[in-house]
């Protein structure tokens, strides 16, 4: 959270500046005070500015005093004090300071130099928000929205995000973006979602980039357009937003790619990994084991489908599992194989539940045991997708097979176990 300063000069400006400028009170303090204030200001005397706003601030200068507390606050020319801040941001909302205002509200949100205190946070963020400081409108549709601090009510939230997005606040902006596209508290419209995610991004707002770039790669509420996605997408990875820099490196995976472009997709697939995207920890992984855009490493591809598996992805589940059965990158173990498996086949992966069903046909890494082997298959049979129909004929082969081993009562148990397992996981 933010905290907003007094501006030096009498422009007044909306949105997200952190600058709210009032015209200073001439009967508490002269222009050339203001002037002092500004000088030490710009010759980074800290010191010489905070004596300048105490001089003010103690004749009762609710500017001076706003920016001595913030100055209090973030330890710029004065020892940080909380408890001092909280003392001049009073004061100053008191006096009617809209910045002030915002700035007790904050401290009281985050506890700083009082106990925290969520409901005495929305009161003032309310009296700096309907005083149009578009910060506050933000934080109070945030409160809203979370109920925190008041009751929980969306049109509130809206309300209040509305009114910070129209000043430029680009927060705000995003949020009302995502009612749109979610459809909450407003009609769904992929259209308005793209207009204020829009408005957001330009602002340089890193998720609205990201949104932005989803809808133009999906063409929802706007002509579908990979170039425009791609270079959202960039801008939001380059600042560092992990679903960003997958979705970059997916776009250069999925493209009639040359070296140079896996080698891309590598590289943003590893930052993202880094930041413990399963998605892209699977997908590195996969280039890691096919050796494209990197140079093949089997360990590799290996280290990055573990560190998606633990963390629940079923198609790295199966990946890891391939590896243990193969014993590549790794030591071949056909029970490790066959936990993997199992982990990613009652997550519903097609492709865990065929490769389990193998094991348990031929007894490696499990019992031998038709019947789990025919439940998994049978399994397996429903989970493919149309778009693969020789997967799917592939598994009734395998069926076929299985049942030629097996007693009418067998099949009929692990048909049973197979219904059991589709109850239990819907």
């Amino acid at each position: 959270m933010r905290l907003i300063t007094e501006s030096f000069t009498q422009r007044r400006q909306g949105g997200s500046s952190a600058a709210l400028a009032l015209f200073p009170d001439t009967n508490v303090s002269t222009k050339d005070e203001w002037a002092h204030a500004r000088e030490a200001h710009e010759h980074g005397d800290y010191a010489a500015e905070a004596r300048c706003y105490k001089e003010m601030a103690e004749r009762g200068d609710a500017r001076a005093q706003n920016n001595l507390g913030v100055m209090y606050d973030t330890r710029r020319g004065v020892p940080k004090d909380f408890a001092e801040a909280m003392k001049w941001f009073r004061r100053a909302a008191e006096l009617g300071s809209a910045a002030a205002q915002a700035n007790l509200a904050t401290m009281y949100y985050n506890g700083h130099g009082v106990p925290a205190n969520l409901g005495e946070a929305a009161k003032w963020y309310r009296k700096a928000a309907e005083n149009g400081i578009a910060y506050a409108q933000y934080q109070l549709g945030i409160m809203y929205e979370s109920g925190q601090g008041t009751p929980l009510n969306f049109a509130e939230a809206m309300k209040w995000y509305r009114k910070a997005a129209e000043q430029g606040e680009s927060y705000a902006q995003y949020n009302v973006a995502c009612m749109y596209s979610l459809g909450q508290i407003v009609a769904q419209d992929d259209g308005e979602a793209v207009k204020w995610y829009q408005k957001a991004a330009v602002q340089g707002n890193p998720h609205a980039q990201n949104n932005l770039a989803v809808m133009y790669e999906q063409g929802r509420g706007v002509a579908q357009d990979s170039r425009e996605a791609m270079k959202w997408y960039r801008k939001a990875a380059e600042q560092g937003i992990a679903a960003a820099q997958f979705g970059l490196a997916l776009m250069y995976d999925n493209i009639e790619a040359s070296d140079q472009d896996y080698a891309i997709a590598v590289k943003w697939y590893l930052r993202a990994a880094q930041q413990s995207n399963p998605e892209a920890q699977n997908n590195l992984g996969r280039l890691y084991e096919d050796g494209r855009g990197t140079p093949r490493d089997y360990a590799e591809a290996v280290k990055w489908f573990a560190e998606s598996a633990s963390q629940g992805t079923p198609a790295a589940q199966f990946n890891l599992g391939r590896m243990y059965e193969t014993g590549r990158g790794v030591a071949r173990d056909f029970g490790e194989a066959a936990a993997c498996y199992q982990r990613a086949a009652d997550r519903g992966d097609p492709a865990a539940q065929f490769n389990l069903a193998a094991l348990y046909y031929n007894g490696r890494g499990v019992p031998h045991d038709y019947v789990e082997a025919h439940k998994w298959l049978t399994l397996a049979a429903g989970q493919f997708p149309p778009s693969n129909p020789e997967g799917r004929r592939r598994v009734e082969r395998s069926l076929r097979a299985v049942r030629t081993k097996m007693s009418r009562a067998q099949i009929w148990e692990a048909e049973r176990l197979a219904r059991q397992w589709i109850v239990r996981t819907s």
